[in-house]
């Protein structure tokens, strides 16, 4: 099978970092010795909790975000998800100054849902047994 997705270069991480500086923050790495011993192994524990949103979700959706044309960006944005990403591409979205809409399962946890709308973004509900996420969040962009 032969992939179309171009691979990431190094330049690609160079910009992508400029493109998210000073938006995402930069999240420590730590380590444990009380975990190094019980695998027997060094461990290194990225603390992407600390990151906003509390994901590492946040730097993909800015960075997708802000490579946007100016156009494309005034129309706002459209995703699925019922809980992380969600919450990325709305924050993304306030920073960036456009609008989300956010394509959520009805049952997804109220704190999710609290959390997207606190960040500014519009949320459509569907029943994820019954309802197309892709297909509502296609219809709405």
């Amino acid at each position: 099978m032969t992939s179309t997705t171009p691979p990431v270069t190094l330049d690609d991480v160079r910009s992508a970092a400029a493109r998210i500086e000073g938006v995402a923050h930069r999240t420590p790495v730590l380590r444990s010795r009380t975990l190094d011993a019980l695998v027997g192994a060094e461990v290194h524990l990225k603390c992407e909790n600390l990151q906003r949103v509390g994901a590492f979700k946040f730097r993909g959706a800015y960075n997708a975000a802000s490579r946007l044309a100016p156009e494309q960006l005034a129309r706002g944005l459209a995703a699925y998800s019922s809980g992380n990403h969600a919450q990325a591409v709305a924050l993304a979205a306030r920073e960036l100054g456009t609008t989300a809409v956010i394509v959520m399962p009805e049952d997804a946890p109220p704190s999710k849902r609290d959390a997207t709308a606190g960040y500014g973004a519009e949320i459509v509900t569907y029943d994820r047994y019954t309802g197309d996420r892709a297909a509502i969040a296609e219809a709405l962009a």
